[in-house]
């Protein structure tokens, strides 16, 4: 996902952290995380396929004292450490790639190639930073074990598989997460950032991440040669004019003031210059952030694929046939008080040139589903930058101009993103459960 250029970012950070024993301790761990980091990055796993990456989770917070179970949603990992009376609080992680062949150079590329569920040969990469992400997350877990005389509660790291699918959250939900362990007072989780320099923070305040839908729709036709179209109904055409009339959904059906996107990512007809096939396949993927435009989006995809095929003149037993795909996920919501006392916090380490109010995205997150499951829970997801500084400026400080999450050419700055992710991890958890808070 590409996020929006952060206005009024200054260019230069100014602002270093405040010296103390926690940026102190994670900067002497930081060589054996980088070196995590680009063992991580060098073999990425797909999907509901993330084995290696959960056992060495597992392994890394099991030395730690934490009491770990793995195998929860298919390869989720979720790890206890109890530390006296307070709140729980929920730390996740992800930890599938995706289906990309790396273009970075780097030394430590990722090399894996595999197939998908479907049976197509593809390069893996971590191209959304989840290997930054496990990082953290065990350079946050080795700081929270080694300062417990700061924190009193009870801390639950859960390390979650299939983010990219949209299923991993669901899965370990429905494997009785909250029933099996502590069930979570708040819930914290981060994502590095391609609009962001490196040693940056982000967070946005109500809906953060979109609702996401993917709908197919089968067109039908009646194929034949394309000399003599007249004999035929030609699905491409008629699939064409869905395309044209679903971009009024957004511009005219919608408020202005609630953002919603329609768009077409795949057409697919036919094999052949001079053949009219007999069907057309659209593949859409629709965002919004509240219930309510998200109905009318859907609603209305199927309307208007019913209406065009009426006024085409399609008979009733060859209407188009819409599908709602199962992986939606839902939008992504920071609730307050949590994120105005942690944005505070990292406010009061970081100084206000490095973290910044950040608009919500259309990107989305089922890291969602943890405080949809009992919206009691208080939650929050934070941004944490990633791009090199270098690189930041030569691009002018223009995010538009440098390689968005999921490219084959996006590169993180390891050490201090992961400097910065566990600094404002541990900072937020000592927010919850700080003792004296």
């Amino acid at each position: 996902m590409r996020l929006p250029l952060i206005a009024g970012l200054s260019l230069l950070l100014t602002s270093p952290a405040v010296a103390d024993p926690l940026e102190q301790a994670v900067a002497a761990d930081l060589p054996s995380l980088v070196a995590l980091y680009k063992q991580l990055h060098a073999s990425p796993e797909l999907s509901f396929q993330e084995a290696k990456s959960a056992a060495r989770l597992a392994q890394e917070a099991k030395k730690l004292g934490f009491a770990v179970t793995g195998g929860v949603g298919g390869h989720g990992v979720v790890a206890v450490m109890k530390n006296g009376e307070g709140p729980t609080l929920l730390i996740r992680t992800d930890m599938d790639a995706l289906p990309v062949v790396e273009q970075t150079g780097l030394a430590y590329a990722s090399k894996v190639v595999t197939k998908t569920p479907d049976g197509v040969e593809t390069g893996v990469m971590h191209a959304c930073g989840h290997d930054i992400h496990m990082t953290s997350w065990i350079g946050t877990a080795r700081r929270l074990a080694a300062m417990k005389d700061r924190w009193s509660g009870t801390l639950v790291m859960i390390a979650q598989p299939a983010e990219e699918r949209g299923g991993g959250a669901k899965a370990m939900l429905d494997d009785n997460l909250y029933a099996r362990f502590p069930k979570p007072d708040y819930a914290l989780a981060l994502h590095d950032a391609a609009n962001l320099p490196a040693g940056t923070l982000g967070y946005s305040r109500g809906y953060a991440l979109a609702n996401v839908d993917s709908v197919d729709i089968l067109v039908k036709g009646t194929g034949g040669h394309g000399a003599y179209p007249h004999t035929t109904r030609d699905p491409i055409v008629l699939a064409s004019r869905i395309v044209g009339t679903l971009q009024t959904l957004v511009s005219r059906e919608i408020n202005p003031q609630s953002p919603g996107v329609v768009t077409v990512g795949s057409f697919h007809a036919g094999a052949k210059h001079n053949i009219i096939s007999d069907e057309a396949r659209l593949q859409l993927t629709v965002r919004s952030y509240d219930d309510a435009t998200r109905k009318t989006l859907l609603d209305g995809i199927a309307r208007i694929a019913k209406g065009e095929a009426m006024a085409a003149g399609v008979p009733d037993d060859k209407m188009p046939v819409v599908t709602m795909n199962d992986t939606f996920t839902p939008a992504t919501f920071n609730t307050e008080p949590l994120t105005g006392q942690v944005a505070e916090a990292f406010t009061a380490r970081f100084g206000k040139d490095r973290v910044v109010e950040t608009p919500a995205v259309m990107g989305g997150e089922d890291f969602s589903r943890y405080w949809l499951a009992d919206k009691s829970i208080q939650s929050l997801i934070f941004w944490v930058g990633a791009v090199p500084k270098a690189k930041w400026d030569a691009a002018g400080g223009d995010a538009a101009k440098l390689p968005s999450l999921h490219s084959p050419f996006f590169v993180p700055d390891p050490e201090p993103t992961l400097q910065t992710a566990i600094e404002a991890m541990t900072t937020a958890a000592f927010t919850v459960l700080g003792k004296g808070k």
